[in-house]
């Protein structure tokens, strides 16, 4: 266990050293928080939930991390504004000092007297980090775009490469299945409980959809035509002024894309990346299909080459029956968010390693692209 937290804690410093001092702190936009929060706020998690209750020695580094670093976590007190993360009074030197601080207790717990308790909690907070560490990357891909003029953060850092390995159908017969989360290990509460379903029958597709094709939607005239879109979502093309999946541009006549490996020329093979929940139901109108609902996504993954992309669904971010809440903070990790959301399955590849499964529930709100997030048909 002592192994496993250090190398999961060290992944996340690892996807900071290519970082520039000042890119540590700077924040472009309310959804994308600066990396020094991020490396603060996962560290915090475990100085509040583990170390201040398990740990009868602990001395908190700083009586102020709780209001620099709380998140969203109402029971335990007042927090930074989320716009105002870039200024907090936390270096990026000091945040590593926290760092080392905690997990020098965290080790000290695990070695000598660890209740199985806290280590389900270690293991909460481990996970939790391991969220981050996708987050760390697609903020500061979101921020980095923004900010330098060619959107690097270091040469071949792409992650937006893959390749379809398959196409075609698989088709799935009616009838009803379990859905949600039944095997040894962790998992959200957001997965429980396990539970029964009924599906028509239904194809869904191996492939997802490619740049290539999503091009031809958008030659189509397809961000111009009202009779795609669901009303929210033209509101938003309009609003907003889209017209192209996040980080593309034309230069030259020609479609470019920011990469974590720079302002690369889009590859039409490769797998569509940074698309809204609106932009994947307007183009699955358009091709007179759907997206598969996420209980068919599940039942279907078993014969999918998923993972390549957080891939959007046509279902609501609801809970499941006789879903509880912990009691406490850590109750609000996920079911206080079970509205105006949309569900999206699989992972990507800026997911940690071994933090995907088939019963994972990723939730956005549906006008969002920074995800890794692509598009499977359904029909």
């Amino acid at each position: 266990m002592i192994d496993h937290y250090l190398n999961v804690r060290k992944r996340s410093e690892e996807i900071c050293a290519p970082l520039k001092h000042e890119d540590y702190n700077a924040q472009v936009a309310l959804h994308a928080s600066p990396a020094t929060w991020q490396l603060g706020h996962t560290t915090w998690f475990f100085e509040e939930f583990i170390l201040s209750k398990y740990h009868d020695d602990y001395q908190q580094y700083r009586n102020d991390c709780s209001f620099i670093f709380n998140s969203y976590y109402n029971n335990v007190g007042d927090r930074t504004k989320r716009d105002e993360r870039n200024e907090i009074d936390f270096s990026i030197e000091e945040v590593y000092h926290y760092r080392k601080y905690v997990d020098k207790h965290i080790e000290l717990l695990l070695k000598f007297d660890c209740s199985e308790e806290a280590l389900h909690l270690i293991e909460i907070g481990l996970n939790h980090e391991q969220q981050h560490q996708e987050l760390l990357l697609t903020d500061l891909k979101f921020m980095l775009s923004q900010l330098k003029p060619d959107g690097c953060y270091k040469d071949g850092g792409s992650l937006v490469l893959s390749i379809n390995k398959e196409d075609g159908w698989i088709s799935i017969n009616e009838g009803v299945y379990e859905i949600g989360f039944n095997d040894e290990g962790f998992c959200y509460d957001n997965e429980l409980r396990r539970h029964k379903v009924y599906l028509h029958n239904f194809e869904i597709s191996k492939a997802l959809v490619t740049n290539g094709e999503f091009i031809q939607f958008i030659e189509a005239g397809g961000y111009e035509d009202f009779n795609l879109w669901l009303d929210e979502g033209w509101t938003w093309v309009q609003r907003e002024k889209i017209s192209s999946p996040l980080y593309w541009q034309k230069i030259d006549r020609e479609w470019h894309n920011y990469t974590l490996g720079g302002l690369k020329k889009i590859n039409s093979d490769e797998i569509l990346c940074h698309v809204s929940f609106y932009e994947a139901a307007a183009f699955a109108e358009w091709k007179t299909m759907r997206l598969p609902t996420e209980f068919e996504w599940e039942i279907a993954s078993e014969q999918l080459n998923w993972g390549q992309r957080w891939e959007w669904t046509n279902s609501a971010y609801l809970p499941y029956p006789n879903f509880k809440k912990a009691p406490g903070a850590l109750g609000e990790y996920n079911g206080k968010f079970m509205i105006n959301q949309m569900v999206l399955r699989g992972a990507s590849g800026a997911t940690s390693p071994n933090h995907s499964r088939n019963t994972y529930r990723n939730f956005f709100h549906p006008h969002f692209q920074w995800q890794f997030s692509g598009i499977r048909l359904a029909r």
